[in-house]
C-alpha cells in the first residue's frame, strides 16, 4: 500500500452496484484529499450509506431526495441552461428508458419531464458550485441523469475518470477521460506488428458470446428469482414508489401482473424464434450482416440517439443493398432479458425483401467468417469482423472508427455508395495491429463483469432485486473478500489521477 499527498477534490457517483462505494474506500486509503459522493440508490440501501463510517465523505447528496416532478417547470431557466452548457436536454430526456417509450408502469407528462430536468440541472449546478471538484469518478453513464452530470463536469473542466469495459476484451478495462467515442489514432511508428493469424488468436482468447452464456446462467437462477420475489412481496415496504420517480406506478400488484405477462411473452416469442429463425448461414450467396442491438440499452439510447428505431435503419439498408446480396439479421443473444421483441416486429423484419433472420443461438463468429460486410449502428461487430479481414460500416463514432476498414456514415443517403465502396475494401493489418497495441497500452486486466456478478449474487439475489438492506458487517465482509480486486482497481484510478495532474502542469 502507498500514500500520495495531494489535496484534490473528488466526486464519486455511487449507484446500487456498490462498486464505486468500495472503490472510494480503497482510493481514500491511498491518497489524501476531499471526497464527495452523489448517491443514486433506492431507499433500503440508503439506510446503510447514512450510517456507514467506512468511507469519510466531506459532503453527500442523495439524488432522488432532490427530484420530485410535481411543480411547473421554469422554462426560462432551462433555456438559459442549454445555452450555458450547450447540452440538448430533450435529446437526453426523450431517450431515457424511464421517462418515455420503455416504461411499463407510468407515463410522465411533458411538465413532469421538464420539472425533473430543471431540478437535476439546479442540483448538479449547486453541487459543482459548492465543491469545485478536480475529478469525477464514475462508470460510463447509462441513464440521462448521470450522463447529464458527466457532460456538465466536462464543460466545467472537471477531469473525468470513466471506467468502461474494453471493447477489445471483456477481461480488460479502460479508465478514460472521454466517453465511449474516445479516438484511436493509428501509429505508423509502432514497433510491434502482429500477423492476422496472431490477431485472430488474440481476439479468440476472449469471446463475448461465451461471456454472455455465463451471464445467462446467472440470470436464469430460479432459486435467486424466487427468493427475490418473496423478499419483495412479503418483506418490502415498497417505499420507492413515492420517493423515486423511476418507481412511479410500480405497485406490488402491477409488478406481479407485469412479471407474469412478461414471462408468458418471453416463452411465446421464443417459440416463434425457434420455429421461424434460420440456423443455416448462407454459403453460396453473398450477404451483409446486421447484428440487432438489444432494445432499451445505452449503446443506442445515449450513444446513437438518432438511430434508436432499428426497423427503420434496417429498411434503409435493404433499400441500399446491391443486387445479389442478402441481409442477415441476428437477434441478440441476451434479448430474452427484454422479453425478446414482439412477434409482430419479427414478422415485419421477415417481410422485408432479401432479409434472413438467424437464430440467436448461432455463434456470431460463424457469421462473421462468411459475410462480406458488417453494418452496425454502434456495435462491436464492426471491430470483430476486421479480425476476419472484412470491412464494416457504423452510424456513429466509436473508438475504432479511425481504422481504414471502418466507414463512418455521414448520412443515411450515403448508404448505397458506402456499401459499394466498403465491399471493395481490405483490412490494413498493420493498422489493426496498432489498434490492438493501443488498447493494450491504455487498458488493464480487470474482470468487471465477473466482479459485478459477484456483487449481485452477494447482495441482490443475483441481480433480481436491487432494493435490499445492507448490513454493515456484510459490506465489511464483501470488501475484505474482494480486497485484492478493489486494491487493483483503486491503484489504476490513482495512476490515472497522477497522469492527468502531470499533463495539466
Amino acid at each position: 500500500m502507498f500514500s500520495i499527498k495531494m489535496k484534490n477534490k473528488t466526486i464519486f457517483w455511487i449507484d446500487n452496484s456498490l462498486v464505486y462505494f468500495g472503490l472510494a474506500k480503497f482510493i481514500q486509503e491511498k491518497i489524501d484529499g476531499e471526497f464527495f459522493a452523489i448517491y443514486d440508490v433506492t431507499d433500503r440501501p440508503k439506510e446503510f450509506f447514512q450510517k456507514q463510517n467506512l468511507v469519510k465523505f466531506k459532503n453527500i447528496w442523495y439524488y432522488h431526495d432532490h427530484i420530485s416532478p410535481q411543480k411547473k417547470p421554469d422554462l426560462n431557466y432551462l433555456v438559459s441552461f442549454e445555452k450555458k452548457y450547450k447540452i440538448n436536454l430533450w435529446l437526453l430526456a426523450y431517450n431515457e428508458r424511464i421517462l418515455y417509450e420503455f416504461n411499463k408502469f407510468y407515463r410522465f407528462s411533458t411538465d413532469e419531464v421538464l420539472s425533473i430536468l430543471e431540478q437535476e440541472c439546479k442540483l448538479f449546478e449547486n453541487i459543482l458550485d459548492q465543491t469545485n471538484p478536480d475529478f469525477l469518478i464514475m462508470y460510463i453513464p447509462v441513464f440521462h441523469h448521470d450522463d447529464l452530470f458527466y457532460r456538465m463536469c466536462k464543460i466545467r473542466n472537471v477531469k473525468c475518470l470513466i471506467l468502461r469495459i474494453s471493447r477489445f476484451g471483456g477481461r480488460q478495462c479502460i479508465i478514460s477521460s472521454e466517453d465511449e467515442s474516445f479516438p484511436f489514432i493509428p501509429d505508423s511508428a509502432s514497433i510491434q506488428k502482429r500477423t492476422l493469424e496472431e490477431l485472430q488468436k488474440l481476439r479468440n482468447d476472449y469471446n463475448q458470446y461465451d461471456r454472455n452464456k455465463e451471464e445467462k446462467i446467472t440470470k436464469q437462477n430460479r432459486f435467486a428469482l424466487i427468493s427475490a420475489a418473496l423478499q419483495y412481496f412479503f418483506f418490502s415496504k415498497n417505499s420507492n414508489i413515492s420517493t423515486h420517480y423511476s418507481y412511479y406506478g410500480r405497485t406490488k400488484f402491477r409488478v406481479l401482473y407485469k412479471t407474469i405477462i412478461s414471462s408468458l411473452k418471453t416463452k411465446y416469442r421464443k417459440r416463434f424464434i425457434d420455429k421461424n429463425f434460420s440456423r443455416i448461414i448462407p454459403s453460396t450467396e453473398p450477404f451483409i450482416f446486421f447484428p440487432l442491438h438489444m432494445e432499451e440499452e445505452f449503446s443506442l439510447l445515449l450513444l446513437a440517439p438518432f438511430y434508436t428505431n432499428q426497423f427503420e435503419v434496417i429498411k434503409q439498408i435493404v433499400k441500399a443493398l446491391p443486387i445479389g446480396y442478402k441481409l442477415i439479421l441476428k437477434e441478440h443473444q441476451m434479448a430474452f432479458l427484454r422479453d425478446w421483441r414482439s412477434v409482430s416486429e419479427y414478422k415485419k423484419l421477415m417481410a422485408l425483401p432479401n432479409v434472413i433472420l438467424i437464430h440467436p443461438d448461432i455463434r456470431p463468429e460463424e457469421i462473421l467468417k462468411k459475410c462480406s460486410l458488417v453494418i452496425t449502428i454502434s456495435g462491436t461487430a464492426a471491430l470483430d469482423v476486421a479480425f476476419y479481414n472484412k470491412p464494416s460500416i457504423v452510424f456513429v463514432n466509436t473508438p475504432f472508427t479511425n481504422l481504414d476498414c471502418v466507414h463512418k456514415l455521414k448520412s443515411v443517403e450515403e448508404l448505397p455508395e458506402a456499401i459499394r465502396t466498403s465491399l471493395l475494401k481490405k483490412v490494413n493489418i498493420s493498422d489493426l495491429s496498432d489498434y490492438v497495441n493501443y488498447i493494450e497500452k491504455i487498458s488493464f486486466k480487470f474482470d468487471l463483469s465477473k466482479f459485478w456478478r459477484a456483487h449481485q449474487v452477494y447482495f441482490q439475489y443475483a441481480g433480481f432485486l436491487a432494493d435490499v438492506d445492507i448490513p454493515i458487517k456484510k459490506m465489511t465482509n464483501f470488501l475484505e473478500i474482494h480486497r485484492e480486486e478493489f486494491e487493483e482497481l483503486a491503484a489504476e484510478h490513482v495512476k490515472k489521477i497522477l497522469q492527468l495532474k502531470e499533463n495539466n502542469l
